[in-house]
């Protein structure tokens, strides 16, 4: 089967690689710029066999979400930056309880209400940290329409293999924004369902629901289906019945973390240009990867030994990706729509190896091209004074 070329937008990606990996609920509340996703949704779930609701707030939306999905369906929502905040306390609910669920956050500027039309990528650490606790996270940050879908097939794969909520960090520009696709032939997909016990409710296969398997993970059984076991967002043991034992939540807690770091390698995607002889790289993701790339290529004709890495992984964040780059590449500029919220952690892989360049942007418009190849190009030169875009 040949693949199929079609216009799309980047919220509109989401929607149809959410329906290809096996999506079938969709609960949330409607926020610009995300809210196309939870149109074409709307539309399309019922012809699928799924279901859509809108609830009355993104508290709801999450909540939903973390039911359906403990039923037994691949479940997500869709929101922007006041709505991603909201949902933070269930997100560490769903950490806690393994419950596989993916959050598609359209970043907008910000903080507050912002402007809800203009791009920003303001919500790297939110992703990471904004939920109370010491838990895990894992989130894909797309910078083109067919990155979208892609992507999005990978947060569903993620989530249910791992039995972990998994953020998808787009920004306006990417959600907004239509190109030509080739979506890949459904036969040509790998889609990944979660772990489910081995036997019938009562047997020996039927393993307590927290018990561990392959890579850490869970087999997870679907309520009302005859299984039994307890949910709870407190400190519980192998049945999910809380506990109160410093030992039981220590393993726990560090159980939660070890199951992403195994699977590391395989959630982790990056792509590389012009890097072998590279003397100035650039680290970029989201849209302003976009402006990168083509300021590779001007640099490149401009007789610069320019290089670029793109982090389609965000968390967790690809260290050694960058350290191994930081052995090779002298000067490492890090372009991004905020105020560096990466930096410090391309700093920390670094360690030192290489010059760490900051060019931030808070003023909810993408770079361009040759802001970028303005960075680039007095970096051979000398250290490049850090960069702020107005």
């Amino acid at each position: 089967m040949t693949d199929r070329l079609k216009l799309m937008q980047g919220n509109e990606a989401v929607a149809e690689a959410a329906l290809a990996a096996g999506a079938r609920f969709f609960a949330g509340y409607p926020i610009t710029p995300s809210t196309e996703i939870a149109e074409i949704m709307a539309a399309r779930l019922p012809a699928a066999g799924g279901r859509f609701i809108q609830m009355e707030d993104e508290i709801a939306g999450i909540s939903a979400v973390i039911g359906a999905s403990l039923a037994g369906q691949k479940a997500f929502t869709a929101t922007s930056g006041p709505g991603f905040s909201l949902m933070q306390e269930n997100l560490g609910f769903a950490a806690m309880v393994e419950a596989p669920c993916v959050v598609v956050n359209v970043q907008r500027l910000g903080p507050g209400t912002g402007i809800p039309t203009a791009p920003g990528q303001g919500d790297v650490m939110q992703a990471r940290w904004g939920t109370h606790g010491d838990h895990p996270a894992v989130a894909f940050c797309p910078g083109s329409v067919r990155e979208a879908y892609d992507l999005t097939i990978q947060a569903f794969n993620a989530a249910e293999r791992l039995r972990t909520p998994v953020i998808l960090l787009l920004d306006e520009i990417v959600a907004h924004m239509r190109e030509g696709v080739h979506l890949p032939p459904p036969d040509e997909l790998v889609i990944i369902d979660r772990p489910r016990p081995a036997g019938p409710p009562g047997s020996i296969g039927a393993a307590p629901a927290y018990r561990p398997g392959k890579g850490e993970v869970p087999a997870i059984p679907d309520f009302g289906t005859g299984y039994r076991f307890h949910v709870t967002g407190l400190v519980h043991d192998e049945t999910g019945l809380p506990v109160n034992d410093s030992r039981v939540a220590d393993g726990l807690i560090r159980r939660l973390h070890r199951k992403i770091e195994l699977a590391r390698r395989e959630i982790t995607f990056t792509r590389a240009c012009r890097l072998e002889d590279a003397q100035v790289a650039v680290i970029a993701y989201g849209s302003a990867a976009r402006s990168a790339r083509q300021a590779v290529r001007e640099a490149r004709e401009r007789g610069v030994q320019a290089g670029f890495l793109q982090l389609q992984t965000i968390w967790p964040f690809p260290a050694e990706e960058v350290a191994n780059l930081s052995r090779r590449v002298p000067q490492l500029i890090v372009a991004e729509m905020n105020l560096g919220q990466l930096e410090a952690e391309v700093r920390r892989a670094v360690s030192g190896k290489a010059e760490v360049i900051p060019l931030t942007s808070g003023g909810g418009r993408l770079f361009t091209p040759e802001e970028i190849l303005g960075a680039i190009c007095t970096a051979p030169g000398g250290r490049l004074k850090k960069v702020v875009h107005q």
